[in-house]
């Protein structure tokens, strides 16, 4: 058994090197841990081919497994995707799923090929989403539901019962391209509830922001006010103890947990005793 990891990275204000979780965890188990630069390269297969492995499982790795490492292990790679495939693949299916304004996530354990996560599937567990559900909230959510589900696998195997792959259907592929920080900032022409889903797709990270009075302030949560409007996309229309309302494109968002440069996030009230705004404040777009 080992355990394979990225290199140490820069992390913190001190930017020193540090672990990633998995690699701690290894550690603390008493696993053996590499951590190759890359995978592409001779030594990294000849690594893999003395360590005699039966099966890989692949978690958020963030490489590319080349064919070579594909078809040493005894039974193959699996990995532990979190969408419910053909829907989603790629780098960002969680914050995909929630700003799409899907009803449902989940996980499948996949056989790896040499595609983009178009292998067959093993095994998938779904779960609904609601209203309310964050990048933050649907992740930790199918991290568990991604090992319970991982761990039926292998104890299948283990049991020496056959694990039936099924190839992915041709209809539905979608995919959930890298999350980048430009995307983050919020356009008021867009309509609330595109606005709304996004501020909870993007939160932990890379958090959705707009400009207020000269200040990139993170919106952290917001609500969509079902109400219409005539007024410019931007413009505030009210701001008290219940929120600031901002008109869209399409109906209210109403901003109910901001941050500004350097603070702590806040409640919206919080923020206008600490912020004197002017009665009608334009918000920049």
């Amino acid at each position: 058994m080992a355990v394979l990891s990225q290199p140490d990275r820069p992390a913190g204000r001190g930017r020193k090197l540090q672990a990633s979780p998995v690699k701690q965890t290894g550690i603390d188990c008493g696993i053996e841990v590499h951590q190759p630069v890359t995978l592409k390269d001779s030594a990294a297969i000849d690594l893999i081919t003395r360590l005699q492995v039966d099966l890989m499982i692949v978690v958020a790795y963030g490489q590319i497994l080349p064919a070579e490492i594909l078809q040493i292990p005894r039974f193959g790679c699996w990995n532990v995707h979190a969408s419910l495939l053909p829907r989603w693949r790629g780098a960002a299916p969680i914050q995909r799923a929630i700003e799409a304004g899907d009803s449902e996530s989940g996980v499948c354990i996949m056989q790896m090929d040499e595609g983009l996560d178009t292998g067959p599937v093993l095994k998938r567990a779904s779960i609904r989403l609601d209203e309310t559900e964050t990048g933050g909230s649907l992740h930790d959510k199918l991290a568990e539901l991604g090992a319970s589900t991982l761990l039926d696998c292998v104890h299948q195997l283990d049991r020496g019962e056959a694990l039936k792959a099924e190839d992915q259907p041709a209809l539905g592929v979608t995919y959930a391209r890298k999350l980048e920080k430009a995307e983050a900032q919020l356009e008021w022409s867009e309509n609330a509830v595109t606005l709304e889903r996004k501020i909870r797709a993007f939160n932990p990270w890379p958090v959705a922001w707009c400009m207020i009075e000269g200040e990139r302030t993170r919106i952290w949560t917001s609500q969509t006010i079902n109400e219409k409007h005539n007024s410019e996309p931007g413009k505030v229309l009210h701001a008290g103890k219940l929120g600031i309302d901002v008109a869209t494109g399409n109906k209210v968002l109403r901003l109910l947990e901001l941050q500004r440069p350097g603070k702590r996030r806040m409640s919206a009230a919080d923020y206008l005793n600490a912020k004197t705004l002017p009665g009608q404040l334009d918000i920049e777009h």
